[in-house]
């Protein structure tokens, strides 16, 4: 019994979407192989929508009500409300249960928790429990963010050049078009978002010598994981299971806790067509694109010809989009729409040529990982940053540009994809660094890797250290 009392046991407190999920989960998976126990803690939101809920030895869930518990309806303005009820009874339910597991003789050792939860990292604090923060998206849009809302505030607040080039140390030049949403003043829609960043820089300044815990690895960002000097950055990723990322390895069989149900037989489809024939198109888990939208993608992929596999999620109110499309007919006469669908295992199959996404690092990971370029479609906040680092630094895909009117226009869609698929020098240069991405996305989570030792350095340091 005493054995058990002395166990490492950390407590991951997450944000209850799917972005936040399927990391915390592959980091959970990795933290027990090192010997620690993870109690996974989020939202009924989360939890009641998931469809195949791992079952981990080692591994135990800790759910809460939000007070929606899956039901929340508002648009994307009244996200602030959620965010809210997440914080008000999640605050509670983990400072109690951080209380009874001490009462009982087994206290967590830590707290690690992801974006948008600082309050955890807070209530952490207060009863005396280590905790670090986990970022989920690329080290360099952190950097960003640390930058906004320190000693580099005042480039941000005198922006005021759409051609304006912003200079940060360690990181590309970046535009306007460059930057996540969230760091330019006149932002008002997400500014229960922007609080969320700026309490969580100020709680690490507080703190000595504070660790951040990253989804990247040392070959994708070196530089964005060591330039700051007040935060010690560590790559563990890429957190994506080992079988995706080695074909060899069959003993990580788990993909993903989807929140939406998959439909059946587009693998078979898949098998049917060419191989790297296929546009595959999704955008997320939670983006909602315009009619208009819409069409100029489907117009898009008409003038392409070449064979698509095209996730579109209902609405929140049952409605199926694809049914507005002018040319929805003659769409499903070369490619197939479905509801959702396993991305990490359509992106390993060879028939699909290239990602039309909207660059959500989980999905941006992914498509690395698999070699497969990317036409780059951001909507909002990390997004945005992505696409210009998949662009421009990685080479490993292009972006889609926007008019006068901010309308991406079927040309543009059309002109992006015959780019990355095409058979011309720009073509088969972004599939060759394709590839060598995702011989280092590989490379990087081997045994003596840098992600591997940079994990076991802080679970021997910080977590079974103080067991």
């Amino acid at each position: 019994m005493e054995n058990l009392k002395n166990e490492c046991h950390v407590l991951i407190a997450l944000f209850p979407g799917q972005g936040h999920i399927n990391p915390s989960l592959q980091f959970s998976k990795k933290l027990i192989n090192l010997g620690v126990k993870v109690t996974l803690s989020s939202s009924l939101s989360a939890f009641n929508r998931i469809k195949n809920l791992p079952k981990i030895e080692g591994l135990t869930f800790a759910p809460f009500s939000d007070g929606y518990d899956g039901n929340f309806k508002g648009s994307f303005d009244d996200y602030h409300l959620f965010n809210s009820a997440i914080k008000s009874h999640g605050s509670e339910f983990i400072a109690n249960l951080i209380k009874s597991k001490a009462k009982n003789g087994y206290p967590f050792t830590r707290v690690i928790y992801t974006i948008l939860m600082d309050w955890a990292g807070s209530v952490a604090k207060k009863l005396h429990i280590p905790s670090t923060l986990f970022w989920i998206q690329p080290a360099t849009v952190f950097d960003i963010y640390y930058y906004r809302f320190t000693n580099f505030a005042n480039y941000f607040k005198n922006y005021d050049s759409q051609d304006q080039i912003i200079e940060l140390p360690g990181l590309p030049s970046l535009s306007s078009s460059d930057f996540p949403s969230f760091v330019f003043d006149d932002v008002k829609s997400n500014d229960w978002a922007v609080e969320s960043i700026k309490r969580q820089i100020e709680i690490l300044n507080s703190e000595e010598n504070p660790r951040i815990l990253v989804n990247t690895f040392d070959a994708l960002e070196l530089n964005a994981l060591r330039v700051l000097k007040n935060v010690t950055m560590v790559g563990i990723g890429p957190l994506i299971p080992s079988s995706f990322l080695d074909e060899k390895d069959r003993k990580d069989n788990f993909f993903a806790a989807d929140m939406i149900e998959s439909e059946n037989n587009y693998m078979e489809w898949l098998d049917a067509r060419a191989n790297k024939s296929v546009i595959y198109i999704a955008f997320g888990s939670y983006a909602e694109i315009s009619s208009q939208w819409m069409e100029e993608i489907s117009q898009g992929l008409l003038k392409c010809g070449r064979p698509f596999l095209w996730v579109i999620r209902e609405t929140l109110n049952g409605e199926k989009p694809e049914e507005k499309l002018t040319c929805k007919d003659e769409l499903e006469k070369i490619g197939r729409i479905v509801r959702w669908c396993s991305q990490m295992e359509v992106l390993k199959h060879s028939s699909v040529g290239c990602f039309l996404t909207h660059c959500g690092w989980n999905s941006t990971l992914e498509s690395l990982a698999s070699g497969v370029p990317i036409v780059a479609c951001p909507i909002w906040n990390d997004q945005i940053c992505n696409a210009k680092l998949i662009q421009d630094v990685w080479k490993i895909g292009v972006r889609v540009n926007a008019n006068k009117e901010g309308i991406i226009k079927r040309d543009e869609f059309q002109k992006c994809i015959e780019i990355v698929m095409g058979d011309a020098e720009e073509g088969e240069e972004l599939r060759k660094n394709a590839q060598k991405w995702k011989d280092l996305a590989k490379e990087s989570t081997k045994e003596n890797s840098s992600s591997n030792v940079n994990l076991k350095a802080y679970v021997n340091e910080c977590l079974l250290g103080h067991c």
